[in-house]
């Protein structure tokens, strides 16, 4: 049986680093912060994470079944 609290912990940790990730990539596409297109990085970002939590129902190394 998975521990789902330590699954929902270790998913949770991954989806935020990307989403970190994600965002610190597509602001640094800008030549200038004024550029930015902060809704832009926000739905990257957010998308970014939700796929990170999907692909973590195929399985983490950090969760031993």
């Amino acid at each position: 049986m998975r521990d789902w609290g330590k699954w929902f912990k270790a998913a949770g940790v991954r989806a935020i680093k990307t989403v970190a990730q994600t965002a610190v990539a597509t602001i640094g596409t800008s030549a200038v912060m004024g550029d930015v297109n902060w809704v832009m990085v926000g739905s990257a970002s957010l998308l970014a994470g939700i796929l990170s939590l999907l692909t973590s129902v195929a399985g983490l190394p950090e969760v031993d079944d």
